[in-house]
């Protein structure tokens, strides 16, 4: 079985919103249209507790992209945003999710960022959704959604640790950094992974 990974497609990453990804809006169409191609669609959610220590209003004389340690890890200081139960959190109301079988929900924890769909970033606790996909013995997986070189890639690097044959679709997805985006995608290339447009997608 093949399942697509819909990564973050939430209001506070379009434009407009508090974090926004450049053109992140542009996904929608393709992201619509490609659901329609796989048997199981799941989607992730960044879902963080207000003050969360990913927000640079949570450190005094901190700013917005500074990049400082916390728990031995190096953290980006994001502007607030995807707080739970807000409408920066909810998915953009033109994404379809009536094929979303499951929702899995990363960030919760208010001391440790989560990029990944798998996994928080110190790899202390898993979302559950490597045992979901191994449950249902899906063995090939295409990710799309936002943003392109933090948590569709991590989530990608996530997939092939865990034995899966992952897949970017490069044109269901926006970076905020192009630049960023060109090594992320020839590290996904160098671990295994591939990268493809959604018109290379055949079964």
């Amino acid at each position: 079985m093949n399942a697509l990974i819909i990564i973050d497609v939430q209001n506070d990453f379009m434009p407009g919103g508090s974090l926004a990804v450049p053109k992140g809006d542009e996904v929608l169409p393709v992201i619509n249209t490609l659901q329609d191609k796989f048997d199981l669609v799941l989607a992730t959610q960044d879902w963080h507790p207000e003050r969360h220590a990913s927000f640079s209003t949570s450190h005094e004389r901190a700013k917005e992209f500074d990049v400082i340690k916390i728990e031995g890890l190096d953290q980006v200081l994001w502007p607030e945003h995807c707080i739970q139960n807000t409408q920066g959190a909810e998915f953009h109301q033109n994404l379809e999710t009536a094929k979303i079988e499951a929702i899995f929900r990363k960030g919760t924890n208010p001391n440790i960022d989560s990029y990944s769909g798998f996994y928080d970033n110190a790899h202390l606790k898993s979302t559950g959704l490597g045992g979901y996909l191994k449950d249902k013995q899906v063995g090939k997986l295409f990710f799309c959604g936002l943003a392109a070189e933090y948590c569709v890639y991590f989530s990608i690097l996530d997939a092939i640790s865990e034995g899966f044959d992952a897949t970017l679709i490069e044109d269901a997805t926006r970076a905020l950094n192009a630049n960023d985006f060109e090594k992320a995608k020839i590290d996904i290339l160098r671990k295994g992974g591939k990268v493809i447009s959604s018109g290379e997608l055949k079964f």
